[in-house]
């Protein structure tokens, strides 16, 4: 096919390049010439042997037939091993046992066979390499329907030496039938096993998906604290200028944390995905954890105060800002502003539980002054003066202090009135009117 331009039917092959191709092949016999089909045979063969080279093809079917069987098999196995020794490369069909032991008993030669169903009489056009064939004539003749008796009179006239090779090749040939089963059931489980590992890593593509998505939701948290936190510093501060290059710096600051975050992020997936984050505190939002009814909170989201009037779960809670309500979830506060208290004030603690309590001044008969003056403090010094001066005023029994801290840019003034509404001691801050100095000072009514 090849040296006449004909396709190779095969993925790829390597062709050697004959000087001839010989074939004897068919009935050759003549009457005219006085040719038998052996002599015909023996006359094509004769021609062959002195022609060929070990350039050359040689077909030969049925070597040694159409002459007796013994006699022919020895001719068949030496014509092949003259053939053997040219060099050339030869095609022999035959139903000889000797050959066949001989093409497995030589280098150089295989054997090899076609396919056919016995069940069925029909060839099954597969070549198998490296095994001899089973001829089955009496087995074929059989299932063709051949008269009985004659089958069991073949058998009994057959060699011991001819049926323990056919019995052999037989076997042979149901081991082989059976190695293909078994080779068909394992590619068929192979490929049972490889749906299951494409089937397991869509799972974990699937889970793996899934827990970047909660990471990305545990980092965009993160992100929120933070920038929640600038924006309440930013508000702090009133002045125009100051406030608007703080929000520049912390804009930037934001988007650089942002792409921190996203550089970092496929490690932190991986430290997510295999545990390691666990338990560090750096790698989890920040919340809230010590909260209950009636505390006044901060809320990220509104940025308004509200008060905790109902705790749903561990996590969720309902809020009450004005006549309004609302459900939040813990991670939305950012901030306790004044703790609920069992009791206004530790006397009225002590007096819930019957115990009679009175105060007295340790500087009795002074009169314990009911109003400070902390102007050109800074905001530490400040504070720290005006709570001792709360604790005076409360054990002294005055039920209204003032605070004079003057207006300024107001940053004085917004620190020490909310560290007058986180005093225990305190009932409410208010701001004086214009004629008891206004924005300048701060009133604060004391608990009883």
């Amino acid at each position: 096919m090849a040296q006449s331009g004909i396709p190779v039917p095969a993925d790829r092959a390597e062709m050697p390049v004959f000087d001839a191709v010989l074939a004897d092949i068919g009935d050759y016999q003549s009457i005219e010439q006085n040719l038998s089909t052996f002599s015909a045979h023996v006359t094509n063969i004769d021609f062959i042997s002195r022609t060929a080279t070990s350039h050359s093809l040689v077909l030969l079917d049925e070597l040694g037939s159409a002459t007796d069987p013994e006699e022919g098999a020895a001719l068949a196995v030496a014509i092949a091993g003259h053939f053997g020794r040219t060099g050339c490369m030869t095609v022999i069909s035959t139903h000889h046992t000797s050959l066949k032991v001989y093409g497995a008993n030589t280098a150089g030669v295989v054997n090899a066979s076609v396919g056919f169903d016995e069940a069925t009489l029909r060839p099954t056009y597969e070549l198998k390499i490296g095994v001899p064939g089973a001829s089955a004539g009496i087995n074929i003749a059989q299932r063709l329907g051949l008269n009985p008796a004659i089958i069991s009179t073949a058998r009994a006239r057959l060699g011991t030496q001819a049926r323990d090779v056919g019995e052999f090749l037989d076997r042979l040939h149901a081991e082989l039938r059976q190695a293909e089963s078994e080779r068909l059931r394992l590619q068929a489980r192979q490929q049972e096993l490889e749906r299951e590992r494409a089937f397991l890593a869509a799972e974990g593509k699937r889970e793996q998906q899934n827990k970047i998505r909660e990471m990305e939701k545990k980092l965009e948290s993160v992100l929120r604290d933070f920038e929640y936190h600038a924006r309440e510093a930013v508000n702090a501060i009133q002045d125009k200028a100051a406030a608007q290059k703080v929000a520049k710096d912390a804009e930037r600051k934001i988007a650089k944390l942002r792409r921190e975050f996203r550089e970092e992020f496929d490690s932190t997936v991986v430290a997510h995905a295999s545990g390691a984050d666990r338990g560090d505190p750096h790698a989890q939002p920040q919340v809230v954890k010590q909260v209950g009814e009636g505390d006044s909170v901060k809320l990220k989201s509104t940025g308004r105060a509200a008060t905790i009037s109902r705790k749903i779960d561990d996590n969720h809670f309902e809020v009450q800002i004005g006549a309004m309500k609302m459900k939040i979830a813990r991670d939305d506060i950012a901030g306790v502003l004044v703790k609920a208290r069992a009791a206004n004030s530790p006397v009225q603690a002590a007096r819930a539980r019957g115990i009679s309590v009175s105060l007295n001044n340790e500087n009795e008969g002074q009169n314990a002054p009911s109003e400070i003056n902390v102007i050109g403090y800074n905001v530490d010094d400040a504070t720290r003066e005006v709570q001792k001066f709360v604790d005076r005023a409360f054990l002294a029994g005055l039920p209204r202090v003032r605070v004079v801290h003057g207006s300024g840019m107001g940053i004085l003034r917004r620190a020490l009135r909310q560290a007058l509404q986180q005093h225990p001691h305190v009932e409410s801050v208010a701001e004086p009117p214009q004629n008891e100095g206004g924005g300048g000072a701060t009133v604060a009514e004391l608990r009883v």
